[in-house]
């Protein structure tokens, strides 16, 4: 079955920080229901036209519990009659444009909601440690001491270096390219300059990874809109079709990743690129989770835009900054712009936004085709969605 045109996004938004974290204290909840009301207007719409409802939580994060939708239903007042709590990390949200584009297709609901918030940054709620497992297969790692997700991505990054000859330098360059992006947006959380030197010279966080290689940890909130192509067409908003979607996950644990250069990116960029209809050579920009600067790198190869240990060639001397021929995180990504624990809403919206020409200083010059792919656990989930407009 294809996806491609059956449903459009209409409305996006997301929450105001201050230096990284909500201002006045808000809850999870106040925060999701501030964006989702925002993203609704901008469509022309409100809460009693959304019948279909799509959140996720991070683990250990309040105000979230056991049951994310129904939690949130309760607190909009609103009474879906399609709901998805699916929740395979970082790349959850990807997952839900997918799964809302089928739910609008096939009838099940005709407006959908996608929310996700996090005030992790406020509640300090993200350390290094896995303390006690909390599943059963962990027990293999955890006692050992492996940070996490820190330490997985650097076993990653550790075995891309081994393999390909990857060095450090090149890593940072990803980092300093996304800065360059995080510049030009106000809202970003991180706007100064940085050098490759100063990714190397940052406190070391897990050999090899440094500092400035690993994502901020900020609070958020993002809300996405999506209907079907007949109503889209009269919503207040220019419509951004769904074109493509691909979903795919291979491991819970690092140590039962098939392979440490390779992630399931492979398998959900090519369902999405084979439904949307398009080549590597008509995306105009991609949005990539960054959640180290060794998952842009495995992805981008994983995602077949350049072959398996070419990744450090294909991001060299700037190509992926302002001016560079591929445009990739350019609002500044989880590197420099926010990471609220499950980065991958920020992605959709960024990629809107582009197609939509609301960019000012960082916007690519006619965007019409955007890919963005988001990564969940410690490189275990993938799920990519193409998007484009008229």
């Amino acid at each position: 079955m294809s996806l491609k045109n059956s449903a459009a996004i209409v409305g996006v938004a997301e929450h105001d920080l201050e230096h990284g974290k909500v201002p006045g204290g808000k809850t999870v909840l106040q925060m999701q229901a501030t964006v989702a009301k925002q993203a609704l207007e901008e469509a022309g719409l409100t809460k009693d036209d959304v019948d279909g409802l799509f959140v996720a939580g991070a683990w250990g994060n309040p105000g979230v519990g056991m049951m994310p939708t129904v939690t949130m239903a309760e607190y909009l007042g609103i009474r879906p009659r399609y709901t998805d709590s699916t929740n395979i990390g970082g790349s959850s949200f990807e997952a839900h444009v997918g799964h809302a584009a089928a739910a609008i297709q096939a009838g099940l609901c005709e407006v959908a909601l996608i929310l996700y918030g996090s005030t992790q940054r406020s509640n300090r709620s993200r350390n290094l440690s896995s303390g006690r497992p909390g599943e059963y297969t962990a027990q293999f790692e955890s006692i050992w001491g492996l940070p996490s997700p820190v330490g997985a991505y650097a076993m990653a990054a550790q075995r891309h270096m081994h393999e390909y000859g990857t060095t450090r330098e090149q890593l940072a360059e990803i980092a300093v390219s996304t800065r360059k992006w995080a510049q030009l947006n106000p809202r970003a959380m991180y706007r100064e300059e940085l050098t490759i030197d100063d990714v190397l010279n940052s406190k070391p966080i897990s050999e090899p990874l440094h500092l400035l290689d690993c994502c901020l940890v900020t609070d958020g909130a993002g809300a996405v809109i999506m209907t079907s192509a007949e109503r889209a067409r009269d919503c207040r908003t220019r419509p951004i079709w769904i074109l493509g979607h691909g979903e795919a996950h291979s491991h819970t644990l690092i140590s039962n990743m098939p392979d440490l250069t390779v992630t399931t990116a492979k398998e959900s960029g090519q369902r999405a690129f084979e439904m949307a209809g398009v080549t590597h050579d008509d995306i105009d920009i991609a949005q990539i989770y960054d959640s180290f600067t060794i998952t842009v790198l495995i992805t981008l190869e994983s995602l077949g835009f350049c072959e398996r240990g070419e990744g450090a060639a294909f991001v060299a001397n700037g190509r992926t900054a302002p001016g560079g021929d591929f445009p990739m995180n350019t609002n500044g990504g989880g590197l420099s712009y926010a990471h609220p624990g499950m980065y991958g809403i920020f992605l959709i919206i960024e990629a809107v936004q582009q197609l939509r020409g609301e960019c000012g200083e960082r916007q690519v010059n006619d965007a019409k085709i955007a890919l963005v792919n988001g990564t969940g656990g410690v490189l275990s989930s993938t799920a990519t969605c193409i998007l484009g407009r008229d």
